[in-house]
């Protein structure tokens, strides 16, 4: 079940790969995930030494959810991926130009995971032609339910 999608990396990017890791979270953050008050928007990944960060992702804490704490929005969160699947990133991503892009939070066995994207950018026109064909596709739709 999807909590967040971060629908403009599937505009400005081409995924080749997914991966699905875990979130390093604080209690504070899961009651808001769970309320819904999370954005992926500006949201990217990146890879310090062996280990996997997720920045810019927003987290609005609830008012009531914690006293003690002082929240943070916007802290870099660790992700949790095997070391095989760890070691496949760094290789595409320093190696073949490719970028991480975190495409989807969603619940996985009560859990709270994060979908990773193992991305190459788009150029201008291919966001065009991307566009195009999405209204085509849509024109068609609408043209097979009127004969129905």
């Amino acid at each position: 079940m999807s909590i967040v999608e971060n629908r403009k990396a599937f505009h400005d990017y081409f995924i080749e790969e997914r991966f699905e890791a875990g979130l390093v979270l604080e209690g504070w953050e899961v009651k808001a995930i769970r309320a819904g008050r999370a954005q992926l928007k500006e949201a990217y990944v990146i890879i310090k030494g062996a280990e996997v960060f997720l920045l810019g992702m927003h987290v609005s804490p609830l008012v009531t959810a914690s006293t003690h704490a002082l929240p943070d929005p916007v802290r870099t969160r660790k992700l949790l991926l095997h070391g095989r699947e760890i070691n496949k990133l760094i290789g595409k991503v320093e190696r073949a130009g490719y970028t991480l892009v975190p495409l989807d939070l969603h619940y996985a066995r009560g859990r709270i995971k994060l979908q990773v994207g193992l991305a190459r950018g788009k150029k201008q026109f291919e966001k065009r032609d991307a566009e195009r064909e999405r209204e085509w596709r849509r024109e068609q739709d609408m043209l097979m339910k009127q004969q129905r």
